[in-house]
């Protein structure tokens, strides 16, 4: 019996294992492609799948052939003994010494390039180009499928990072810090009305955020606060502080009170026994929070777009432009979306240890 259990154990521990393994490696798939395709030429990009960059079989260009200007291009075509319409030399047509001619571009270039099914190893020709065209705002080129040279005007995408880190890094601290210190008085103070507000925050939480950017943005322009730092940092904070506060509040309120206790019988005022016990003691909670109110403030578009505009736009608002003026120009896309990525993940993935306890903080009581 005891080993049947065991084994019964032993699979399902296999199973489950089997399946968030599956689950990690069909996320990582769309991460690896934008990866790779951010690094790749532009022209290999149009031309060709992500997955080219690994060893595959393909059709390498071996010649080309010019068709004579006495040949008609709308009627049948010769070459190699094998006679094709325009179209089906378009699609590719297998030649007799094994080869495939394939027409290049539209009628006009008359060429038909020839090419042979070889095996290709790992792609050597990777780029940074791609990262760069985005960073800068100057004037780009680079060539699309059909070996063409195109011009555009690149997007600053490197202003906007450092416009995101300048709205997402004092929009997480300050309300953290504020929220910490409302934490410890609903927890551990005694003031008249301290249930009732703390009420009031708790039902703040199911409030829409959107009703009140019309109210704000209004108050702002009369203060010339519209478009600026310090007007986004206050909405953020506005709007995080509900959450942040309920969330601290049920970790702060399950620190032992024998530990109150003993500090204020030392003689330890409010203030340091907040600064000097709460806070090193609610490090999973504040980390908990800091990634919540990070990434929502790092992917946030329509507060940054009311309150900050274009003229200090984040880099939310400059991918969006990007697909709007570039959503064909694959390697510049990718490029973006993992620029606008990557510090999301290292944050993650820095505090997660921290994630699942803070969580699970006050949850379960007694």
């Amino acid at each position: 019996m005891a080993t049947s259990l065991k084994s019964h154990k032993a699979s399902q521990s296999f199973w489950t294992n089997f399946v968030l393994i599956a689950i990690c490696v069909l996320w990582m798939i769309p991460i690896l492609g934008i990866l790779i395709t951010s690094f790749r030429p532009s022209e290999d990009i149009f031309r060709n799948g992500w997955w080219n960059v690994f060893p595959h079989k393909e059709d390498l260009e071996v010649s080309r052939v010019i068709i004579p200007e006495s040949v008609d291009v709308d009627g049948p075509i010769t070459l190699s003994g094998k006679t094709a319409t325009f179209q089906e030399w378009q699609r590719g047509v297998q030649l007799e010494d094994g080869t495939k001619g394939t027409w290049y571009g539209n009628k006009r270039t008359r060429t038909i390039v020839i090419s042979e099914n070889k095996w290709v190893g790992f792609a050597t020709n990777l780029t940074i180009q791609n990262y760069m065209d985005v960073l800068t705002g100057k004037t780009i080129s680079y060539k699309n499928a059909q070996g063409q040279t195109i011009t555009r005007t690149g997007n600053n995408l490197g202003g906007a990072f450092l416009n995101s880190l300048a709205v997402t890094i004092p929009g997480t601290i300050i309300p953290i810090l504020i929220a910490a210190f409302a934490a410890f008085g609903f927890a551990w103070l005694d003031f008249p009305g301290r249930n009732i507000i703390f009420t009031i925050i708790v039902a703040l939480l199911v409030v829409p955020l959107q009703i009140a950017l019309v109210p704000i943005l209004q108050d702002y322009v009369k203060l010339e606060l519209n478009g600026t730092f310090l007007g986004i940092w206050l909405a953020h904070t506005g709007f995080g502080l509900p959450l942040a506060t309920y969330l601290l509040f049920n970790y702060i309120s399950t620190i032992p009170r024998e530990l109150l206790e003993s500090a204020y019988i030392d003689g330890a005022s409010n203030f340091t026994i907040f600064t000097d016990l709460i806070l090193p003691l609610s490090v999973p909670a504040l980390a908990s929070f800091a990634i919540f109110q990070f990434l929502w403030l790092w992917n946030d578009y329509l507060v940054a777009l009311v309150f900050l505009g274009e003229k200090n736009q984040t880099v939310t608002i400059a991918v969006a432009q990007l697909v709007g003026e570039k959503g064909q120009d694959w390697h510049l896309m990718t490029s973006a979306a993992f620029i606008s990525m990557i510090l999301p993940l290292i944050v993650f993935l820095g505090l997660q240890r921290y994630f699942v306890r803070g969580l699970m903080a006050g949850s379960v009581k007694g």
